[in-house]
């Protein structure tokens, strides 16, 4: 049996009350408010923009020149390595995936690394395993 929280910011009551200050927007997709100024304000420049209707697709997040699946695997990849490793070799890098459980497949793959070559990060090891490389613009 699991036990949902919501948040552990506040309690239960202030939970409820904010669920209901903006219930009207969720449901009806715009504002609900008569005066403008109780509209939240929309996100910056420098935030990411999200839709208001919870079935809505969010787009990007896949950069050019890599797959879906491979941006799955680079990051399973990553999750098992850590960012503390760097410089690593091929051979410490099984190893630290080794003692950190890493599934069968993050295993086989840093199998195929060559041994006596350093790798400087993530980005390095998998394009050594073959896979994508991100174009940026």
């Amino acid at each position: 049996m699991s036990i949902e929280r919501g948040s552990d910011k506040h309690g239960a009551m202030r939970d409820d009350a904010l669920a209901g200050e903006v219930e009207g927007l969720v449901r009806s997709g715009h504002s609900t408010h008569a005066e403008e100024w109780r509209d939240p304000e929309p996100s910056g420049e420098d935030q990411r923009g999200t839709g208001v209707a919870p079935d809505e697709a969010l787009t990007g997040g896949v950069p050019d020149g890599i797959t879906p699946d491979e941006v799955e695997q680079r990051s399973t990849l990553a999750q098992y390595l850590g960012k503390e490793v760097w410089p690593a070799a091929a051979a410490d890098l099984r190893a630290l995936a080794e003692e950190r459980s890493a599934p069968d497949s993050v295993l086989a793959q840093l199998r195929r690394l060559p041994d006596g070559q350093d790798y400087e990060n993530v980005e390095q090891v998998w394009q050594a395993l073959g896979g994508g490389r991100e174009s940026r613009s």
